[in-house]
């Protein structure tokens, strides 16, 4: 069984969420086995020009570290921390929590549950109000 079929649909659900102006973060959750990287936090970054991109933070057993990749780039990062080590990708908006989630045997699913947060994040916010999205 595959996960990049539901795994698309997840990335899909995080572009339009953006769109929407409902996007609040992104989270890599659930390691397999004991790995020196813990978690993969994701949230927008707006730049000079009025564009964005996404702000990563590695956060390792010992350190943090932070980059900067663009939407496309982004896609094609996360899914390669797919089973290697997360197996599951967390999406905060204002509309619904949506969590993808990958079984030992490769199988992928989609779980919507109430949202965490009532606000979208203070990048999303400034970027529904300079009309960027």
């Amino acid at each position: 069984m595959s996960y990049q079929t539901e795994f698309e649909e997840f990335y899909e659900q995080v572009k339009s969420s953006i769109q929407n102006g409902t996007f609040a973060k992104l989270t890599m959750a659930k390691t397999i086995g004991d790995t020196d990287l813990k978690n993969i936090f994701v949230r927008l970054r707006l730049l000079e020009d009025n564009s964005y991109d996404f702000a990563f933070t590695f956060r390792y057993k010992t350190e943090e570290v932070e980059r900067f990749h663009s939407i496309e780039q982004t896609f094609l990062i996360l899914s390669s921390y797919i089973k290697n080590p997360f197996t599951n990708a967390l999406l905060f908006t204002t509309e619904k929590d949506l969590t993808f989630k990958v079984n030992k045997k490769g199988a992928g699913s989609l779980i919507e549950q109430l949202p965490t947060f009532k606000h979208a994040s203070d990048v999303m916010l400034e970027m529904v109000e300079k009309k960027i999205v």
